[in-house]
């Protein structure tokens, strides 16, 4: 795999104030936008790391010929895991931020995130910013307002009209992106798991790993707003089980780790702790592992 990856640093500049990873699967279509979004919509200057696997329709071609963007490329797809973890030795910045090539920053989306993290004063945190997404997955902390599905039905003025109007109360339970970490928690845990590969299942293993690390603040700010087409490149991989993955690892669930421990979807002032799991959740989880076996 190794053999395959090749790496570019093309920018020149060091003072970052957050270095962005995008993956990205011959999608240069929505990856353009999401580049454009991030330069016209961002309030610091941003360091962006474009992941490119297989860049088959021109988008090897394409990132090359931006010299403010930085990137990864493997010859095969390496998914998100090797994908991230790829980036390390180009990152400049303090913070790391990973977002997905199918989502459109909006207006100083990343100086409400540099805003929360100056309020917690450490380097032990996860925030993530608020998705806004086409269809209603039943995820609490999504906004659902339909502003297209594709590049090509995008209602991009009318979304920039209207994204102040659809700014929520911040948020418990930060695991997906996008979202930002400081680099000495990326270190310390060692990035993204590979036993998760090509995926699925990675980001609540990565905020399970920061909540073993001692982290505590896991926040979804609800004034960084991002908009989501959803999931272009998932629908064609062949899935990992990452849920299976996930309880053998951990011992329970990523629903119970989620709602129990990070508290997904309540006040961002909720107190995240080891909980207290009641005899029933113990063996619904155990239950679930032995099946898992």
């Amino acid at each position: 795999m190794i053999e395959g990856i090749t790496k570019c640093m093309q920018t020149t500049e060091t003072d970052y104030k957050f270095s962005l990873l995008v993956p990205t699967w011959n999608n240069l279509d929505l990856l353009k936008l999401c580049v454009r979004s991030i330069r016209q919509n961002s309030f610091h200057k941003i360091q962006l790391i474009v992941v490119v696997n297989e860049g088959k329709d021109g988008t090897l071609e394409w990132v090359k010929t931006q010299p403010d963007l930085d990137y990864v490329h493997a010859v095969k797809n390496i998914g998100i895991c090797y994908g991230l973890n790829s980036t390390r030795s180009l990152i400049k910045a303090e913070y790391i931020v990973y977002l997905n090539d199918d989502m459109y920053v909006l207006p100083n989306w990343d100086l409400e995130l540099s805003n929360e993290i100056e309020k917690i004063g450490s380097k032990a945190f996860m925030v993530s910013g608020t998705l806004i997404e086409p269809t209603d997955t039943g995820n609490p902390c999504v906004v659902v307002k339909d502003y297209g599905r594709n590049v090509e039905d995008f209602k991009e003025a009318l979304l920039l009209k209207e994204y102040k109007n659809l700014a929520v109360t911040d948020w418990s339970g930060s695991t997906w992106p996008p979202n930002v970490m400081h680099i000495d928690m990326w270190d310390l845990v060692g990035g993204y798991s590979i036993e998760f590969s090509p995926g699925m299942y990675s980001d609540p293993d990565l905020s399970r790993k920061l909540f073993e690390a001692g982290v505590r603040t896991f926040i979804g700010k609800g004034s960084s707003l991002v908009y989501h087409f959803g999931s272009k490149s998932t629908k064609r991989i062949k899935r990992n089980n990452g849920r299976k993955t996930f309880i053998l690892k951990w011992g329970i669930t990523s629903k119970t780790f989620t709602k129990q421990f990070l508290k997904l979807g309540k006040s961002a002032n909720s107190t995240i702790e080891k909980p207290e799991l009641s005899f029933l959740s113990k063996l619904i989880n155990k239950l679930k592992r032995i099946k898992s076996c």
